[in-house]
């Protein structure tokens, strides 16, 4: 999933917004809590590449950082966050689902009154 697709992604989930902090990195909020980012690393060749990170449960931890591609994300792993390291790790439509699920996760994480407030 390109930087666009995450952005446009994000934007149509209910009560986000976006800040760019941390290096230039896109960060997603659901009410004052991140729940997914796209941000630019450096890659073996000295390039930069954008890779997608976003929190997970505990089950999707396990299962997604087994698999090629894909990993703890540096800095936010112990809370069970991953980082896609390229766009072959896992198409835009799960990336999609999974972004949509920490959207979830996060916004149970809100107050009550924050939830209301922001019609969650």
């Amino acid at each position: 999933m390109n930087l666009k697709a995450f952005d446009e992604f994000c934007g149509l989930l209910p009560a986000t917004s976006m800040v760019v902090q941390w290096g230039g990195a896109h960060v997603w909020k659901v009410g004052d809590k991140v729940f997914a980012l796209c941000a630019p690393w450096g890659d073996e060749d000295g390039g930069e590449r954008w890779k997608v990170v976003f929190k997970v449960n505990d089950l999707a931890f396990q299962i997604l950082t087994e698999q090629s591609g894909i990993q703890p994300s540096p800095y936010l792993g112990r809370f069970k966050w991953v980082q896609l390291e390229n766009d072959a790790a896992m198409n835009d439509g799960d990336v999609q689902a999974y972004i949509e699920a920490a959207h979830a996760i996060i916004s149970k994480k809100l107050t009550r009154a924050k939830r209301a407030e922001l019609g969650l």
